[in-house]
């Protein structure tokens, strides 16, 4: 039988997140012509940048441990496997209690930054179940500008407490049962928050424009 165009895999989303604009742009030129498995989609420099982007969540990430955000690794982690994302962590340093919350929170593998590139381009073809990598050719980018300021509505401790369960990934009768509450307490909470980031003009249709949220609004620490 003849193979078509329609035969080969489809080109893995992919976001990198390093607030190193040199290291970032160097990274995504080696993967571009590297790697045409991976079709580079998003380049953020902050974790704000990554979850408020529209092409969030991708199949996978590949994100630099130290940022200066102070969102956590596991919460990074987390958010991103919430959302439907692979997560790669990229580090500088090679510490035994970083590497193990990464992996612990989800993430599928832990490179240091020392290792060649093609450990890296290893471990994210393993990720997403590949194993192979030709060349492609590169292209210029340049960081988005940040997003501007938007309203933040005024959320209940019971609100809050369940927006972050669920974006978490957890599910309402999760977050019920975490806070202890009925199912239906639950469900009420989670609808009051989309009701109020509706209110002022920010979706919250999917879990991962709730993971936007909030992100965005320092929930997720």
């Amino acid at each position: 039988m003849t193979s078509t165009k329609n035969d080969a895999p489809s080109r893995i989303r992919l976001a990198i997140l390093d607030d190193h604009e040199i290291l970032l742009d160097s990274l995504a030129d080696w993967i571009e012509r590297n790697a045409p498995e991976f079709d580079l989609v998003l380049r953020a420099r902050s974790w704000i940048e990554l979850v408020h982007s529209e092409a969030f969540p991708t199949d996978l990430v590949i994100m630099d441990l130290q940022l200066p955000e102070s969102v956590s690794i596991g919460a990074r982690v987390r958010t991103c496997r919430a959302a439907g994302a692979k997560v790669i962590v990229l580090s500088a340093a090679d510490a035994q209690a970083d590497r193990e919350a990464a992996l612990a929170a989800g993430a599928l593998a832990y490179v240091s930054k020392a290792q060649p590139m093609s450990d890296l381009l290893a471990a994210a073809l393993a990720a997403v179940g590949r194993s192979e990598a030709t060349s492609a050719l590169p292209q210029v980018w340049r960081p988005r500008p940040a997003p501007a300021p938007a309203a933040r509505p005024r959320l209940s401790d019971g609100e809050r407490q369940a927006l972050v369960l669920y974006a978490d990934g957890r599910t309402t009768a999760e977050v019920a049962r975490e806070m202890n509450v009925q199912y239906e307490t639950a469900k009420t909470y989670l609808r009051r928050v989309r009701e109020k980031y509706g209110r002022v003009g920010r979706p919250t249709s999917s879990r991962a424009d709730l993971i936007r949220r909030a992100a965005e609004d320092g929930y997720l620490t």
